[in-house]
């Protein structure tokens, strides 16, 4: 379920994979930065700290930068309201 939209929007399985591989070059340092910062997000958004907002000024605007926090909150809300009230993942 976590990556039905990008294989939905046409993501291969090896990207899909490289998203938890680190050393993979299949994702480009804006994809990496974008992902550390959901990351962060969803496991301690106090742990977004100053470093991590210089990377993320480097590869967004201040606009995208909005928009990619708007989107990772609100999944990340979804998800935590789906595993409360107990729905499946589809």
């Amino acid at each position: 379920m976590r990556y039905a939209g990008a294989r939905h929007a046409g993501v291969t399985e090896a990207k899909i994979a490289a998203i938890d591989d680190e050393t993979s070059d299949l994702l480009s340092p804006r994809e990496r930065a974008a992902i550390r910062f959901a990351e962060k997000l969803a496991v301690d958004h106090r742990k977004v700290d100053d470093a991590l907002w210089s990377e993320m000024r480097r590869h967004f605007s201040e606009a995208e930068i909005v928009e990619l926090v708007a989107h990772a909150t609100l999944y990340i809300g979804f998800g935590r309201f789906n595993e409360i009230i107990g729905i499946e993942p589809a």
